[in-house]
């Protein structure tokens, strides 16, 4: 692919390395040719790369797919997929999934990027549905300044969420910042 092919969020093979496109600067000074100064993001591990090229240069497109995947377990330090049209399964090492593991629910479809045959990156919901499962009690001195209470979700992790929720109460969790967003309701 030729530079000028370039834009954002294409995936580039560097050194046999896949990296995600994530900003692309063109300058065209008054002399000599047009310069490319690209941030680039290591889809194997997240590192961030800024390289320059100059128009002409080639660039190798990653082979990179993106299909729905069920998320089914966690075993021994892997998150399982299943794909739902081919019902292959992949696994991802814990290490490649961060703390993005948390936010995952049994049955759960996500987009999973492969690069041939091996998962590199899972894109999850923006917002997912939790149960409070443990909070402590409202003392019933509301404030007119918002105050948060530690609550233990359904997932394991702990968050701060406003004082008047109690155990059993459904809450919108934001997956990129792992904050409390909103109440949705009441399981019962």
């Amino acid at each position: 692919m030729n530079i000028e092919e370039i834009s954002k969020n294409k995936k580039i093979m560097l050194d046999d390395i896949p990296y995600n496109v994530d900003d692309v600067d063109f300058m065209k000074p008054g002399k000599g040719s047009a310069v490319y100064r690209i941030k680039f993001r290591n889809l194997m591990d997240g590192g961030i790369l800024e390289r320059t090229f100059h128009s002409g240069d080639k660039l190798k497109e990653a082979d990179v797919s993106t299909y729905d995947m069920q998320y089914l377990y966690h075993e021994n330090g892997n998150y399982i997929f299943m794909n739902t049209d081919t019902f292959e399964q992949h696994f991802m090492a814990e290490d490649r999934m961060g703390s993005r593991g948390v936010f995952l629910k049994d049955g759960m479809v996500v987009p999973v990027q492969l690069l041939g045959d091996n998962p590199i990156e899972i894109t999850l919901p923006n917002f997912i549905e939790l149960e409070v499962m443990e909070t402590s009690m409202s003392t019933g001195k509301e404030t007119v300044t918002a105050q948060n209470k530690p609550a233990k979700l359904s997932n394991g992790m702990e968050i701060g969420v406003p004082t008047f929720m109690k155990a059993g109460d459904v809450i919108r969790v934001d997956t990129r910042t792992g904050a409390y967003v909103e109440r949705v309701g009441n399981k019962k």
